[in-house]
């Protein structure tokens, strides 16, 4: 586990804390490695969770199949972030989706109740790491905020511009790759594939864009 301390150090729960006091906390907050093969299921629709959980490599997808198997990604998630925490509170009932591996991962798991419950060892940066969930929480807020407002479009096409702009604006080009292939694209934006690829051509005959494959220049 030491070798991801570095990845741990950059993730916003332990925002502010050394790498040596994180090393300390590890046993303290009932850190545990567990490793997932691409395809395998980190989490599932059902389970109770009781941990928060960091994705110290690899690369997860959180999504959700209906009955006919009809699949939406809600999200992805990427090296050193945080997922599972709305689900740790006593009354949040089980998990509403499924945690897929989307290659080789590695991810650790924090006992929450040892995180939010002052330690007997009196960790210096303890305080601190309940501040630091209380930001990541708000920050999750103001992802799934900013995916209403892409679901919020009434058609394809204005789904795909208010996707494609927000991601032009965060990476701060007019050039970037998104983390999604055509069909990922079109779970996570909830339409249909064929209809979303023959916008995309339609948009970029109109001269409103260039794409191959996964990399994006808007015009």
């Amino acid at each position: 586990m030491k070798k991801y301390i570095n990845i741990l150090k950059r993730n916003l729960l332990f925002s502010g804390v050394g790498e040596a006091d994180i090393e300390s906390m590890l046993s303290c907050l009932g850190a545990r490695l567990c490793t997932y093969k691409k395809g395998e299921y980190v989490l599932r629709q059902g389970e109770h969770l009781d941990a928060i959980t960091v994705l110290v490599e690899g690369k997860l997808h959180i999504q959700k199949d209906d009955y006919w198997g009809n699949r939406s990604i809600l999200g992805q998630i990427s090296v050193g972030e945080i997922f599972g925490e709305a689900y740790v509170a006593p009354e949040s009932g089980v998990l509403l989706n499924d945690v897929v591996a989307m290659e080789d991962c590695a991810v650790i798991f924090f006992d929450v109740k040892r995180i939010i419950t002052a330690c007997s060892s009196a960790c210096r940066f303890h305080a601190l790491v309940v501040q630091n969930l209380f930001f990541a929480i708000s920050e999750k807020n103001r992802k799934l905020v900013q995916k209403l407002g892409h679901m919020s479009k009434r058609t394809t096409r204005e789904k795909l511009i208010s996707y494609l702009s927000e991601e032009a604006k965060k990476q701060g080009s007019a050039k970037f790759s998104i983390p999604f292939n055509r069909q990922q694209l079109a779970d996570f934006l909830s339409v249909d594939r064929s209809a979303m690829s023959n916008e995309l051509c339609k948009m970029r005959d109109e001269g409103l864009l260039k794409f191959d494959k996964n990399c994006f220049t808007l015009l």
